[in-house]
């Protein structure tokens, strides 16, 4: 049986990781839940961090169900990109989407992404 592990390493964690993708002049896929800002990195793997804001989802377990579901989605299909840097910003009305709306528009936002970092 194969395993998708998320690791520390597959994180931004620190602002300046963030900032780095801010100050590479990322790519950006968007649609009505959220916008994702790619960026190529030196690193072997892709990673992923997330901004949510309290404007865009009010409660903790809004932000965090959000986050859950799209850092499940990112682990199950990590290994299709490499040294990607995402940065995931959730819009207005976010909380409000189901699963599966929030599935179903990753999974369109994943194959742009993997269109235009192609190896």
């Amino acid at each position: 049986m194969k395993t998708f592990p998320f690791k520390r390493e597959s994180r931004l964690l620190t602002p300046a990781d963030f900032q780095s993708v801010f100050d590479a002049r990322p790519k950006k896929f968007s649609c009505r839940y959220y916008t994702i800002l790619a960026a190529k990195n030196s690193l072997a793997g892709a990673r992923i961090g997330f901004t949510i804001s309290k404007k865009k989802a009010k409660f903790a377990t809004e932000r965090n169900k959000v986050k859950r579901v799209v850092r499940e989605y990112f682990r199950l299909n990590q290994h299709s990109l490499n040294n990607v840097d995402l940065v995931f910003i959730g819009k207005q009305g976010i909380a409000n989407a189901t699963n599966e709306q929030l599935r179903h528009e990753l999974n369109y936002t994943w194959k742009k992404i993997q269109r235009q970092f192609k190896n």
